[in-house]
This record gives C-alpha cells, sequence and structure tokens, in this order.
C-alpha cells in the first residue's frame, strides 16, 4: 500500500485550490461588470429621421415609466413634425393619453399641413388646439400636460414651433446656447387654450434640443442634474449628430446619477444641421 499524503502536499493542495477559486472569482466578476456595461449602453434606445441637410432623433433612458410621448413624422416634401409630451401620473395612467396624444399628432398633423395656402404658425397653433383636446378627451378631465412640437423646414432650416408649459428647448449655434421658453400654459388644464407659434431659423451647424423634465430633474440625493448641466452637455457636442447629442445628454445624466434610480421617464429630442459653407 502506498503512504499516505503528508502535511505539506495537503497545505499545497489547499492553496492550489484556493488560487482557482480565486481565479474563477475574479473572471465571474469581470464578466458580470462587462454584462452590466453593456445593460448600460444598452438601456438607451434611440431612433434616427434623415431629414435633407439635418438629422433627427430621439432617444430615452431606461425603462418607460410614466407619460413621456416622443415622435416626429414627414407630413410634406420639405418638411417634417416633431414633439415632445410629457403627462403627468404615471404609465398606467397615462397610457391611453399618449395614444390619443399620437394618434392626433400624425392624424391632424399630416391633415393640416396638406392644406392649400396653409400658414405655418397658424397650423402650428391649431395642432396645439386639437392635442389639448385629445389629452382632455382622453384623461376624462384635467391632466397636465407639457408639450413642445415644431415644424422644421428643410429647404429654409426653419423651425416654427409652440412650446406649452415644456422645459425650454435649446438652440445651440455660433453665438452660444440660447432658450425657446414657454409660448402657452401646459396641455390638459383648459378647454379653450392659446399657444403663439413662433419661427427660429437654424443656422448650418447649428442644433436644437428638447430635453424630458425626467432629465432636468435626474437626481443625486438632492440635487438635481438642472437645466445648466443640459446645456453643457449641448455645449460640448458641437459638430455631433443629432442621435451623439441625445446621447451625449442622457450619458452625461446617467453618470451624474450614478447609482442613483430614476423615476421618471427620461427622454431627449434634437435636430441637428449639417454644418456646411456658407454662401457669399
Amino acid at each position: 500500500m502506498g503512504a499516505h499524503p503528508g502535511p505539506a502536499f495537503w497545505l499545497v493542495f489547499v492553496e492550489f485550490c484556493a488560487n482557482v477559486s480565486a481565479r474563477f472569482a475574479m473572471r465571474a466578476l469581470l464578466r458580470s461588470r462587462e454584462s452590466q456595461s453593456v445593460a448600460v449602453r444598452d438601456s438607451v434606445h434611440s431612433d434616427v429621421l434623415e431629414v435633407h441637410g439635418a438629422e433627427l432623433a430621439s432617444a430615452y433612458y431606461g425603462l418607460r415609466m410614466a407619460g413621456d410621448f416622443c415622435d416626429f413624422i414627414r407630413v410634406g416634401p420639405t418638411r417634417v413634425l416633431f414633439g415632445l409630451l410629457d403627462v403627468a401620473g404615471g404609465l398606467n395612467d397615462t397610457r391611453s393619453i399618449t395614444s390619443a396624444a399620437q394618434h392626433t399628432f400624425r392624424t391632424a398633423g399630416i391633415e393640416l399641413f396638406a392644406r392649400r395656402d396653409m400658414n405655418e404658425a397658424d397650423v402650428m397653433m391649431e395642432l396645439c388646439l386639437r392635442l389639448n383636446q385629445a389629452v382632455l378627451k382622453a384623461a376624462e378631465g384635467v391632466r397636465s400636460c407639457p408639450a413642445f412640437a415644431g415644424s422644421y423646414d428643410e429647404n429654409l432650416g426653419i423651425i416654427c414651433y409652440f412650446n406649452a408649459g415644456h422645459t425650454p428647448g435649446l438652440i445651440r449655434d455660433r453665438n452660444g446656447i440660447s432658450e425657446l421658453p414657454a409660448t402657452g400654459l401646459p396641455l390638459g388644464l383648459f378647454s379653450h387654450m392659446t399657444s403663439d407659434a413662433p419661427m427660429v431659423a437654424l443656422e448650418p451647424g447649428a442644433a436644437l434640443l428638447l430635453a424630458s423634465r425626467g432629465v432636468v430633474e435626474g437626481k443625486r440625493k438632492s440635487q438635481e442634474f438642472g437645466m445648466p448641466r443640459v446645456k453643457e452637455a449641448l455645449r460640448k457636442s458641437n459638430r455631433a449628430g443629432a442621435k451623439e447629442i441625445c446621447v451625449s445628454v442622457l450619458d452625461q445624466m446617467r453618470l451624474f446619477m450614478g447609482n442613483a434610480r430614476t423615476h421618471n421617464d427620461a427622454t431627449a429630442l434634437a435636430l441637428a444641421r449639417n454644418p456646411q459653407e456658407l454662401a457669399v
């Protein structure tokens, strides 16, 4: 019969097992971190619409949990319509409202812009009224719904918009960053409401950014991400496309929040005009 292993053998054997176990644990940790990184990247979802001389895109972070509604459609050979709405309430409370708003946004948008000799400002104000009626009807009462919608003329580079109590739209151009403040009250509050529809020119290389309340109010402890950080993220995204602008803003918000969870939809929409030489 062979000799039994001595204490030295068992000491080496235990050390070997410990090393193997540590290596497997480290590999599992690295795989976990890699999967978490992929999950973070995959949690930003985006849509892109190619327009003549520009790019229109939207993105949202994480899972839908409230009433953000974002959409854009073509309503003419040289014109696109885009909008971002934020219905107050949770996902189950707002699903029927956002569905009605989307239906109205698309059907009314196509109908209104198809009119002969239409006036763009009048059309945008009429669209605002119809969206307001759709929200009131679907909510069966009062329901605050801040909204920003605009039409973009590809030939002229001009945006006609209304801001019904939404966070300010941000324009980045060679002069810096300017705000497009509210032009009326939020939708869903009064049956007869009005909102102005001003116009703003988007010069080559300029961009428009819309950020939902969930982005601006993203918190780390008691501190909000805030509009100044949204502006800074837009400022740093110089010459970036619309999709890159949206993702950059959401990434900055996520990094600011750290491990904190967002309890609201975080949505960004951007329209970026391609840089080009200005005619002399």
